[in-house]
Order: C-alpha cells, then sequence, then structure tokens
C-alpha cells in the first residue's frame, strides 16, 4: 500500500541496549503483548546470537505474540542466521533482519573488507536467509555516511537476493532532513529494482533529529520506520514511536500516510515501558509528558478555556490519556480492582487478583488517593516479580542527627523454589539510613558490587505518593540493574538493591 507506513518496533531490542534499560524475560513478554495491542506491525525481539539469555527472550516472544510480525537482528554471517533463525522460526510471521556496514570508515576500519567484498557478503548471506524465510530484511549499516551510488549498488544487490525491505539508517544521528530526504530519495529513483522492495529508516537522535529525519524519509518515499517507545536506545536513543505517530496523525495533510497504531494505547505503552525499565517519563516530554497537556500562563488557560484548539493540537484522550478519576480506595471491591487493571491493559487470574487486592487494600490504608499509577506499580511489584533467591523479611532503620551513625538491622531469607529457606540477619553502620540498609544487605549475600546509580522518583503525587527506586550495580565487569516500589523510600531501596543482586546473580550464571 503506498499510503501506508509500517512501523517497525525495535524497543525489544535496540532500546533495551540503552544503559539501565534491560528487562528481564517475563518483562520483555510483557513489553511485547504491549506493542501488540498498540498495533506495531514488526516487533524486533532480540540479537539471539549475542548471548543465550537473548535467544531464548526472542523465542519466548515468538511463541507468545499473535499475528504481528517478530524479527530477529543478525550479522551477515551464516552462523549468526541460522541462530536467528532457530529463535524466531516458531512465529506466526517471523522475519530475519540482517545487517552489514556500508560506510567507508566503517569498512576500513571495522570491517576489514573492501566494496567488492561487502558487495558479496551481502548477496550471500540475503540469499541463505531466504533458504528459511521470504520476510528478509536487509540494513546497511552506517547509510547516512556511506556513497550513496555505493548505496544504490547494495540495495540493488539485496533486492535481487530476496530482501523484501531494505533498511538505510542513520546508524550514528550525523544526517540532517534535508540531506536525509535526498538520499532517500536519490536510492529509490535509481534502484532499478526497487518496486520489489520496501525502504525503511532507523535513526538515532546523536543530534536531536531522529524524529525529523524518519519523517522527511516517509516524505521520500520510505514506507516502514524502525522506532522504540520514548526513544530509549543506544547513546542519545531512536525516534520515539509516540511522536512520529502523532506527527503523521496530526498533520495527515502533510504526509498523507496511515499507520496500523492504536494511538490511544500510546500513552499507556509509554507508562508501561517506564514502570518496567524504572525510569520516570520527563515531564516535558513531547506527546506523553507530564506538561504535554498542561497550561501554567494566564493567556493560554484562557484560551483553552474558551476553546482548547487554541492552545491543544491533539487530545489527551487521543494518546489514551484519560482524566485521573480517583475510583479506587480502601472501601473498593475485588470487582473494581480486576476492572481497573484490565483499563490499564493487565488480564488477571483469580489468584492474581487477589493478591492485586490485597495489596491496594494495604496501600490505601496508607495513602489517602490510590492513583491509575500506584495500581500499576502494585501489579508490577506484587503480580509479576517471581520468587528470587534472596528476599527481604525485616528491616529496622535509625537515622538521626546526633553522635550515633545511622544504621540499619536486616533479615533476609535465602533460596529458590523448592530449596529449603535460610534465614540470615545482620546489623551495619552506614553514612546515612540507605548506605546503612545497601551495607547490611551487602553482607547478608556477601556480594560488594559498585554502586553505579541510584534514583527516586513519586510514582504519583503528594507526600505520600509511592516511591519508585531504581539501581545499577557492577561486580566484575557484570552489571545489573533493580527496580522497586513502595510508599517507604527507605524499603522500596531495599528491594530495589535485592532486586538488583537477584539479577546480577543470574547475569553471572548465564556468563
Amino acid at each position: 500500500m503506498a499510503d501506508r507506513v509500517y512501523v517497525f518496533d525495535t524497543t525489544l531490542r535496540d532500546g533495551e541496549q540503552s544503559p539501565g534499560a534491560t528487562m528481564n524475560l517475563d518483562e520483555k513478554i510483557r513489553m511485547a503483548h504491549q506493542l501488540e495491542a498498540l498495533g506495531v506491525d514488526i516487533i524486533e525481539a532480540g540479537f539471539p546470537i549475542a548471548s543465550q539469555g537473548d535467544f531464548e527472550a526472542v523465542q519466548a516472544i515468538a511463541r507468545a505474540v499473535g499475528d504481528v510480525q517478530v524479527a530477529g537482528l543478525c550479522r551477515a554471517v551464516v552462523k549468526d542466521i541460522d541462530r536467528c533463525w532457530e529463535a524466531i522460526k516458531e512465529a506466526k510471521n517471523p522475519r530475519i533482519h540482517t545487517f552489514l556496514a556500508t560506510s567507508e570508515i566503517h569498512m576500513k576500519h571495522k570491517l576489514g573488507k573492501t566494496a567488492d567484498e561487502v558487495r558479496a557478503m551481502v548477496r550471500k548471506a540475503v540469499s541463505h536467509a531466504r533458504q528459511y524465510t521470504d520476510n528478509v530484511e536487509f540494513s546497511a549499516e552506517d547509510a547516512s555516511r556511506s556513497d550513496w551510488d555505493f548505496l544504490v549498488d547494495i540495495t540493488q544487490i539485496a533486492i535481487e537476493a530476496g530482501a523484501c525491505v531494505v533498511n538505510l539508517p542513520d546508524t550514528v544521528g550525523y544526517a540532517q532532513p534535508f540531506e536525509y530526504y535526498d538520499m532517500i530519495k536519490y536510492v529509490m529513483d535509481n534502484v532499478k529494482n526497487m518496486d520489489k522492495a520496501m525502504i525503511s529508516v532507523h535513526c538515532h537522535n546523536d543530534l536531536g533529529s531522529a524524529v525529523a529525519n524518519s519523517l522527511a524519509a516517509i516524505r521520500a518515499g520510505a514506507r516502514q520506520v524502525e522506532c522504540t517507545v520514548l526513544g530509549i536506545g543506544e547513546r542519545a536513543g531512536n525516534a520515539a514511536l509516540e511522536d512520529l505517530v502523532m506527527a503523521l496523525n496530526t498533520r495527515h495533510e502533510m504526509y498523507g500516510v496511515e499507520t496500523g497504531i492504536n494511538t490511544e494505547q500510546l500513552f499507556p505503552s509509554c507508562r508501561r515501558l517506564s514502570q518496567i525499565i524504572g525510569m520516570p517519563i520527563p515531564p516535558n516530554k513531547a506527546i506523553v509528558g507530564a506538561n504535554a497537556f498542561a497550561h501554567e500562563s494566564g493567556v493560554h488557560q484562557d484560551g483553552v478555556i474558551k476553546n482548547r484548539l487554541t492552545y491543544e493540537i491533539m487530545t489527551p484522550a487521543s494518546i489514551g490519556r484519560l482524566s485521573n478519576d480517583i475510583v479506587i480506595g480502601k472501601h473498593s471491591g475485588s470487582h473494581a480492582v480486576r476492572k481497573k487493571a484490565e483499563e490499564l491493559g493487565y488480564i488477571l487470574s483469580e489468584d492474581q487478583v487477589a493478591t492485586l487486592f490485597k495489596a491496594v487494600k494495604d496501600l490505601a490504608d496508607k495513602k489517602e488517593q490510590v492513583y491509575d499509577e500506584d495500581v500499576e506499580a502494585l501489579i508490577l511489584e506484587n503480580v509479576y516479580r517471581r520468587r528470587d533467591r534472596f528476599r527481604l523479611v525485616d528491616m529496622s532503620v535509625f537515622s538521626g542527627t546526633g553522635n550515633v551513625p545511622p544504621h540499619a538491622a536486616t533479615v533476609m531469607e535465602f533460596g529458590r523454589e523448592g530449596e529449603d529457606v535460610e534465614i540470615r540477619r545482620t546489623s551495619e553502620f552506614g553514612e546515612g539510613s540507605i548506605d546503612a540498609v545497601f551495607k547490611s544487605i551487602y553482607s547478608l549475600v556477601r556480594v560488594t558490587p559498585k554502586l553505579e546509580s541510584y534514583s527516586v522518583n513519586a510514582v504519583t503525587e503528594g507526600s505520600d505518593a509511592l516511591a519508585g527506586v531504581s539501581v545499577r550495580i557492577e561486580d566484575n565487569g557484570v552489571k545489573a540493574v533493580g527496580r522497586a516500589n513502595d510508599g517507604d523510600v527507605v524499603r522500596a531501596s531495599a528491594l530495589a538493591m535485592i532486586n538488583a543482586l537477584n539479577r546480577l546473580e543470574k547475569a553471572k550464571e548465564e556468563k
């Protein structure tokens, strides 16, 4: 369809490479289901050759989703392509996505290959992938810094070998919109067999132009756009899916194209990702930030009251941002809790509803208002968190301004499902309450990692808001991220650290 742009979401592959955005298997599957609900056309599930864990995650996503296409990324190497196919072959619509660099700087310094050798590798890789499926995509890595005539050559070879999509990415975020438009147009106008394939674009945000470059490419004729929810990804990130889709929708007269995206799932998708990776949505984030539909200026407020169109070019409802009515509290029943979970996109079993109901009741006894974000945080914390080897049982923390330094007494239990449980206790002093808690946990787990980052954010508003804590730790070259939500910031910090240590142990086992 000439007027259809296909949305290729790489949140679970390129997005997860963003520092601090790692997800475990359950989280990836939940996010994949959310991307299905959002209506993306292709989910790039991972890089199967990278590790056994990545292979298993791609395989699990391929099995879990429905008709959405599932892509695996692989280098233009036979063993990579074979491994990729093993991971995605059980998907209803599998896609092999293979890539090779085409810029002079990459070919010379990274690949150590001549242009002719690269041509041969492209032909061989795409032909090999076509033995498995006719849904093959080839990416010319660093296309925006490649010779345009060489790109024409490579695109033509890839299509001749059987690629149905050729991606011309701005891998390092170097291009400018007018330049990228001209490049895409030049390739499409000069490739002789262009009618047999679709041009795709994948833009990075190093110079802040990822969305603008993607939109320019669509105007030039590209009909697949590769992007991520909230624009997460390597370095400065990728083109943000929500920005792209709403630009195409809001300025339809400019672009004249459609997508299959259900825009009312944009805000829920961004919120879901934010909860999973423990990164808050910046207030000034376009489309989905807390300030996106906020008006403080008197002139703006007066205009919006008279007619919302004076200062709002889209409605909150169009992205799934509904009014936050307080309907859940200590008097709510389990049916109301189930319905609220369903409104947030979670279909829960009877046991899961019972677990959530208890957590909601406990929270409602501690704070006056329970918001949607609170309920979602409780779902992620209490319903979906798997049984870990290290678990917090109890703790007591002392903090003062006198001569007695802060200290924490902590009790933890150890043991996986089906194992005998061991109880350990200790008490440690620290520079502050959090430091004391972390030192007591390190003592019990018998690991002293380097704390690379520690962040606290309120899940909702008010002094009684749930605290969302995220930590990133490193030990002997292995890194892990931990996240937790709790009404007490000290307890949330302890739970986040324990979550990180559990992940660290699993990462070491995989390594």
